[in-house]
């Protein structure tokens, strides 16, 4: 694997090439970290979109549960260290979480990924998707130790499809306490890792250095005179950048931190209902989280329900032997504020390897 982290500058001519991409070739979702002046606040939202509601629960487990990330073969065995927050999606894989030590980590859809795969009779371990994002929050505190890890550790990569047969082709970005960012993307079946506080957005499609080119050609446009208004990933990055460095930030309020986050978040959404006629993934934005990293809080929303609701981590029981709770929203999701007292014990999901 290659860790970068300072980006290169990469061909001018790559950079228009992406720049004009098709509709055909566009995605959906977006990520981005709110960064106050010092590490008291540090804030991560992202949104979800496709063609039809992705069915989302939240699970909350405990330190303590013995899981692995493969059912047999050579495979990744561990107990967790830390209790954490999980958005649980068909009923088996886990989209993104944040643990008790802060440390968030989110999966957006990414389809020039090409993973480095894995069967029975893998010489490396096999990490299934559904419990990958499980493993780095059970076993991590801080970038930094992701990052050693990956260094040290090879892996390669299984996976369900979803929705009728869509592979699951993602890339992730991991936050911590400090504001620091590890953005995990494959290529050609080789893990990049690129590590920074600066990098505080991400959409999907192209692969993260050439988006950065991108966006610095609208950086030399200036936000202030003109920002690309589609829903392709090119034009939400360059939107989201320039936002989410025009915002305030100096002794604001984790409540007017998460407000101008959220307006961010707003600009970057696609409308719901939209759907362009044979790309599920440049749809409707179906959900938004938002994950205040400092008051251990994971809000979320539904795009069809009013109120944005949150799961307070720090009034939970999260030490080893403490039930595994979950907020279903199969029947009901018209939820507000904090829901802690609307979790109830139930069994470990059963993921889909």
């Amino acid at each position: 694997m290659k860790i970068t982290s300072i980006l290169k500058g990469l061909a001018v001519g790559s950079m228009f090439a992406f720049m004009f991409i098709t509709p055909n070739e566009a995605n959906a979702c977006s990520r981005i970290v709110f960064r106050g002046d010092s590490t008291d606040i540090v804030m991560v939202g992202r949104t979800l979109d496709w063609r039809t509601p992705i069915p989302t629960n939240l699970y909350v487990y405990p330190a303590g549960i013995a899981k692995e990330s493969m059912p047999s073969g050579n495979r990744f065995q561990w107990t967790s260290k830390y209790g954490s927050v999980l958005a649980v999606s068909y009923g088996g894989g886990v989209t993104e979480g944040m643990n008790e030590k802060g440390l968030v980590m989110n999966g957006l859809f990414c389809k020039v990924s090409k993973y480095k795969t894995g069967g029975a009779d893998s010489p490396v371990p096999v990490m299934s998707l559904a419990v990958l994002v499980s493993y780095f929050l059970d076993n991590f505190a801080t970038v930094d130790e992701v990052q050693q890890w990956l260094d040290n550790n090879d892996f390669a990569i299984a996976g369900q499809t979803f929705d009728g047969g869509t592979v699951s082709l993602l890339h992730w970005a991991i936050t911590d306490k400090s504001g620091k960012t590890l953005i995990m993307e494959y290529q050609n079946a080789e893990l990049h890792v690129y590590v920074s506080k600066d990098y505080q957005v991400m959409t999907n499609d192209p692969c993260f250095p050439s988006m950065n080119a991108i966006n610095d050609y609208w950086e030399s446009v200036g936000g202030q005179n003109f920002l690309p208004g589609g829903v392709r990933s090119p034009e939400r990055f360059a939107r989201a950048s320039y936002f989410i460095h025009h915002v305030p930030t100096a002794g604001v309020s984790s409540d007017v931190a998460q407000a101008e986050l959220n307006s961010v978040i707003d600009g970057v959404s696609v409308a719901y209902g939209y759907e362009v006629p044979g790309q599920p993934n440049l749809s409707s934005s179906q959900w938004r989280s938002i994950a205040d990293i400092n008051r251990g809080r994971y809000n979320f929303k539904f795009a069809d329900e009013m109120g944005m609701f949150y799961i307070d981590l720090t009034q939970l029981n999260l030490a080893p032997g403490a039930p595994v709770l979950m907020l279903d929203t199969t029947h009901r999701a018209d939820f507000f504020g904090n829901i802690n007292n609307h979790l109830v014990a139930t069994k470990p999901f059963t993921p889909m390897y």
